[in-house]
């Protein structure tokens, strides 16, 4: 497993083909590949009445890319965290980008009545104060499509640990964020038959281990960098 940085392109390559599941852009659902990209994007990248399912297809086979599963971030990818676990002999990869300027949480809403959110992406990516928490997560044990949708529960709830420790507060003081109103994960492991990945398992405390960390520390520096809400 390796990642590597060509900005505005981050590659996690897997090490070989797996199964991934994720809701990401480009590759969304249960699929195979090798590579998971993050594309970053600025608003030169997004002109007005952009197609950007077709824009993001152009750039992807550009790069000889469309096998990939591909997310999208307005976070300068330099800024990626990498975490490793292995507990019991499970190893678990993870790498995160975090941004919080769009921060929300769970059953809330923050009023953004400037913005509507339904809008296509291309609007969503430009819109002031875009931000997302975008994860990729190897496994290294051979799971089935059971098992890999458990992982992906487990690092969803990693994640959401990981915002609410870092005590990032809603723009409108209404509690703490858990997450953005646009992250993405996705969850690669090899194919095979193991359906658990539950916290009282070595696999469901290795991936809750490593995305922990690597979305800690993405916190932490976007809180250093960018800057930090309080209230209460």
């Amino acid at each position: 497993m390796r990642v590597s940085l060509q900005q505005p392109w981050l590659e996690f390559d897997l090490g070989q083909v797996m199964q991934v599941l994720s809701w990401a852009p480009h590759g969304a659902g249960y699929t195979r590949a090798r590579h998971i990209l993050w594309r970053q994007v600025r608003n030169s990248d997004l002109p007005p009445d952009l197609d950007v399912t077709e824009w993001l297809t152009k750039e992807l086979r550009a790069r000889h890319a469309l096998d990939t599963v591909c997310m999208l971030t307005s976070r300068d990818v330099t800024h990626h965290h990498i975490a490793q676990a292995q507990v019991e002999g499970v190893h678990v990869q993870a790498v995160a980008t975090v941004g919080l300027s769009n921060a929300e949480r769970v059953g809330h809403r923050v009023d953004r009545s400037d913005r509507d959110w339904n809008r296509d992406l291309a609007e969503a990516l430009r819109a002031p104060g875009y931000g997302t928490i975008n994860i990729a997560l190897c496994i290294d044990m051979p799971l089935s499509q059971i098992g890999l949708l458990e992982a992906l529960s487990i690092a969803t709830e990693a994640r959401t640990t990981a915002i609410l420790e870092a005590e990032h507060w809603l723009p409108d003081s209404s509690g703490h964020a858990t997450g953005t109103g646009t992250d993405c994960i996705a969850v690669a492991a090899p194919e095979g038959e193991v359906a658990y990945a539950g916290l009282h398992t070595a696999l469901g405390h290795a991936v809750g281990e490593a995305v922990l960390q690597s979305v800690s520390d993405g916190a932490r520096d976007w809180q250093a960098s960018i800057g930090r809400l309080s209230g209460g």
